[in-house]
């Protein structure tokens, strides 16, 4: 129980009418210390409460808790006429989709999502994810080496277009939450957008909502503050709507989007190959995917350079923590189902005809979306108003108390298109995630560093050149600058012939 204050406050009521709102929806406990706030925190309550969109957050608890018991559609394994995989694509497929890609991207068609609303808290930082330095010869962070990916394609479109406009910008917009927006401004300040103009980026934030009881009601973190919390990287299409980025997209010029999340070193930003499929194939959403295996033991060595390797951790398997591509129902649309949500016997079920796993497409947050189809889910998600409910230990005035935040994620847009399709792409080649601090058994900035010097050194070797090393080279590498090349193209004149001492960054 909070001891009263000392000083004489003046016994002033809340304001009625706030006060009958609230208890209109149930929510009048946020003023149930009133009489023991000073009047500087009773400023501090109303302020921090007058805002609340009661009718919207009621709706989001109700709908929400209802869902919470009604049977979801059976799950079936998705068909795969709706995937294409690495091994079934053709190199016509391939430049074929790349020229493609590239002449969208040079006519200002394309613009980048970038899902930044995290701190790096299980990383032992408080700085926004993107600004970690995961170790590399060059000491980029994450947005730095997203926004020189950038650059490449832009020059690269613009030479491959050979139409003589110039370099079309690709707009980048960024996503933060309340807890990052202000670091991750100050950071892209500082470093001068990493060569970027500064009007081709643009920062938004993700909304927050309320964390409430097993019962709805409001949580109190403080006797003058609501507990709240961002609403998942799913409040990105609410948050693009009521900041008015679609419209700016539409305005523009921008039809196709690319959006994928913060912790990956390994993305291919604006990924030209990928946006000629989605063209291609035409339809409104697409996702790259990762194969799960059958078998964790099936991680084995490979021989490269002369060298072994071993992919064990590299390689997806079935009880890796990612969430699986389903199909909702007979005839039913794509969904994402989360690790946690699948039972273990479907995840380890095997296609006894293929010897694969039956449940074997990874989602690692890599979206392809139409600009018309991020309104429609904008306008779908707000009227269903259903959330997931994470349960937590929540602050609050009471200690630690066990409540519910309530998010969406990113994947919950699928359900709004029957014409979702799946691009496999190779895990060693585009998914290094960076999600724990390193002494993890799992996706650490070390793990994720070693996945970008073993890929590029890949390609120099490839290119012509040679390596030498003090350590053991499945412990090292070199690093290629994306200012040089995006994926592994145009290396020959800087490798051809020259040695590297590994580790060590090439660029011009």
């Amino acid at each position: 129980m909070r001891e009263p204050s000392m000083e004489t406050v003046p016994v002033s009521p809340p304001p009625q009418a706030l006060l009958e709102r609230f208890k209109d929806y149930g929510q009048e406990d946020a003023f149930s210390l009133w009489d023991e706030l000073s009047s500087e925190e009773k400023d501090l309550l109303v302020k921090d409460i007058e805002n609340i969109d009661l009718p919207r957050i009621d709706r989001i608890i109700r709908c929400s808790f209802h869902s919470q018991g009604l049977p979801s559609a059976a799950i079936e394994p998705v068909p795969e006429s709706c995937v294409s995989t690495v091994e079934e694509r053709t190199m016509e497929d391939r430049e074929k989709w790349w020229k493609m890609g590239m002449k969208a991207i040079a006519e200002g068609k394309l613009g980048v999502l970038l899902l930044s609303g995290g701190q790096g808290t299980r990383l032992g930082s408080s700085d926004p994810k993107g600004c970690f330095n995961i170790g590399l010869p060059s000491g980029k962070s994450l947005f730095h080496l997203q926004a020189e990916r950038i650059l490449c394609i832009q020059r690269l479109a613009a030479i491959t277009a050979n139409e003589g406009a110039g370099i079309v910008p690709i707009q980048w917009y960024i996503m933060t939450s309340p807890f990052t927006d202000e670091a991750t401004r100050k950071y892209f300040e500082s470093h001068k957008y990493f060569g970027l103009e500064a009007d081709q980026v643009t920062f938004f934030q993700q909304g927050t909502i309320p964390c409430v009881s097993k019962d709805g009601r409001f949580i109190m973190e403080t006797p003058y503050r609501v507990a709240k919390s961002p609403d998942g990287n799913g409040g990105v299409y609410t948050a693009l709507k009521s900041s008015r980025l679609l419209e700016d997209m539409n305005s523009r010029g921008i039809k196709f989007v690319d959006c994928y999340g913060v912790d990956n070193a390994l993305v291919r930003v604006a990924d030209p190959t990928f946006l000629g499929y989605f063209i291609d194939k035409g339809v409104s959403a697409a996702a790259k995917v990762v194969r799960k295996i059958s078998n964790i033991s099936l991680a084995f060595d490979y021989f490269a350079f002369g060298v072994k390797f071993n992919l064990f951790g590299v390689l997806a398997y079935p009880q890796e923590k990612v969430g699986v591509f389903v199909r909702r129902g007979k005839g039913g649309p794509l969904a994402v189902v989360e690790y946690s949500e699948l039972d273990p016997s479907l995840s380890s079920a095997v296609n006894q005809e293929t010897g694969r796993l039956r449940f074997c497409w990874s989602n690692v947050c890599l979206h392809m979306f139409t600009v018309d189809f991020l309104n429609q889910v904008a306008n779908g998600l707000e009227k269903d108003s259903i959330y997931h409910l994470a349960e937590k230990k929540i602050p609050s005035i009471h200690g630690q108390t066990v409540g519910y935040k309530l998010e969406q994620f990113i994947f919950d847009a699928f359900p709004y298109t029957p014409s979702t399709t799946l691009f496999e792409v190779v895990r060693e080649e585009e998914f290094a995630p960076v999600k724990n601090s390193n002494g993890s058994n799992f996706d650490t900035p070390d793990s994720a560093k070693l996945l970008v010097l073993r890929l590029h050194t890949r390609w120099v070797v490839a290119a012509g050149g040679f390596l030498t090393h003090s350590v053991p080279l499945y412990a090292t590498g070199v690093e290629v600058s994306p200012l040089c090349s995006y994926a592994g193209e145009n290396l020959e004149s800087i490798c051809r012939g020259r040695t590297f001492h590994a580790p060590c960054e090439i660029s011009f």
